[in-house]
């Protein structure tokens, strides 16, 4: 048998729950003896990881995994597009092996097949980080609590390729997080498909941690995850009446009084034919409220426009919700229309292209200038900020109204040098549409 180190290289496409899964299989081959490297020439096999959600991300993937074909030959593709295999293989016959989204166990048996492992390896003795391998930068890692997702949106194909509702256990989740946290990770991104349904599969079953019974629900893994001494943001929550039990705890320092809820849309009319739960809610009231418990809140969210059947009427609708509810950061796309979702067969008119990016800019310019103007309110406040990298210019961080890679960044003056993963606090001095600039003090 060869002494060479098998090796494999890994594309990572598409949303934070496919970066877990991403490490969830890194960190199986990197056990197994198998070497991760940056770079085609010197990988045994790719393996892509790709996201299906809308078309342009399908059309990424598929120019991905043509781009691995041709610099290395031997590919291997996962993730969510992986549940149409016809389709890839229909454009990239020479695929080796295809698998779905969560299916750790075949990606890792097709990079077996292709290149077995090193027997000689012996993952009790060699070095793998405990908390396994990570895409993010170390100090910030995300933590996935369930699988799938129980609605059935109009626009969407995610429970058709990721499957219904799979909570994990609290007791594993809470195991995972405290093994982040003393591995040196400041902050735990908490993502699901839904996460403030986490636990109605298992009907809130109550399981074990640090010998306490703990209920497998989205209060008790806050309430537990508080208790860690690291920052705790909340990513896709729906507004259910269940995120009122939160607030309290984000208005007392446990957990970061950050919402990422994905509203989607403002006009019952629209959001009934999405299939939105809870379209009918009180939803500004229930902001009002959440404000008034603790006033730091930030709402991010993300909106379609040009869903097929929105009016004119509609959108003006939306804008008005928009400035009514003074959402802190706002992302915006443009219906795409995604084969096997059911708002493809609904009947309703499609919105032209040309109307399409005309409600787009408009939105955007709409949310901008409330965007704007909140961040003029943080000139002069002080705030922590976890710095997430240094340059030539300086330290760039995130504040706790920040979600990397989606929100907007903080630029901090120091005296001192600072290194990724230091947590600073700060005086603002500075705002735009998106972005804070401070001082450290």
């Amino acid at each position: 048998m060869s002494n060479k180190v098998p090796s494999v290289g890994f594309v990572s496409l598409g949303c934070p729950k496919a970066t877990v899964d991403s490490e969830r299989i890194l960190t199986q081959l990197r056990m197994e003896g198998y070497q991760i490297v940056p770079s085609y020439e010197d990988a045994d096999v790719v393996v892509v990881n790709t996201c299906g959600f809308i078309d342009s991300a399908k059309a990424e993937s598929l120019d991905a995994i043509g781009e691995a074909i041709a610099e290395n030959g031997k590919v291997i593709v996962t993730g969510c597009m992986g549940v149409d295999e016809n389709n890839i293989r229909g454009v990239h016959p020479s695929v080796l092996a295809v698998t779905g989204p969560q299916q750790y166990e075949q990606v890792v048996n097709a990079v077996h097949e292709v290149i077995p492992p090193n027997i000689e390896h012996d993952p009790f003795v060699d070095l793998v980080p405990p908390q396994g391998i990570k895409l993010t930068p170390r100090h910030y890692a995300y933590l996935k609590i369930s699988e799938g997702c129980n609605h059935s949106c109009s626009f969407c194909i995610i429970p058709s390729m990721r499957g219904k509702l799979v909570s994990r256990p609290v007791g594993s989740v809470l195991s995972e997080a405290e093994r982040l946290v003393k591995a040196g990770v400041k902050e735990v991104l908490v993502i699901s498909q839904d996460t403030s349904a986490y636990g109605v599969d298992l009907k809130y079953k109550l399981d074990f941690w640090n010998g306490q019974p703990v209920k497998t629900r989205m209060l008790e893994l806050c309430e537990e995850l508080g208790k860690m001494g690291v920052w705790v943001r909340l990513h896709y929550v729906y507004p259910y009446p269940n995120v009122d039990d939160v607030i309290p705890l984000m208005a007392a320092g446990k957990i970061l009084p950050y919402l990422d809820i994905p509203f989607q849309h403002a006009s019952p009319k629209v959001l009934k034919a999405m299939k939105r739960p809870a379209f009918e809610d009180r939803t500004l009231a229930r902001i009002k409220k959440w404000r008034e418990i603790c006033p730091d809140l930030t709402i991010r969210s993300t909106f379609i426009v040009g869903f097929p059947g929105e009016t004119e009427e509609d959108f003006q609708y939306l804008l008005d919700w928009l400035t009514e509810a003074q959402l802190d950061r706002v992302g915006c796309f443009q219906y795409s229309p995604v084969e096997g979702a059911p708002a493809e067969v609904l009947g309703l008119e499609p919105v032209p292209d040309e109307i399409k990016q005309e409600r787009w800019d408009r939105f955007m310019a709409h949310q901008q200038a409330i965007s704007a103007a909140r961040l003029q309110l943080k000139i002069g406040k002080e705030m922590d900020v976890l710095i997430d990298e240094v340059d030539e210019d300086g330290a760039i961080g995130r504040s706790w109204a920040d979600a990397p890679e989606i929100d907007g960044m903080v630029y901090v003056d120091s005296e001192h040098p600072l290194q990724p993963g230091d947590k600073v606090r700060v005086r603002v001095t500075h705002a735009d549409e998106y972005d804070l600039w401070a001082e450290a003090i």
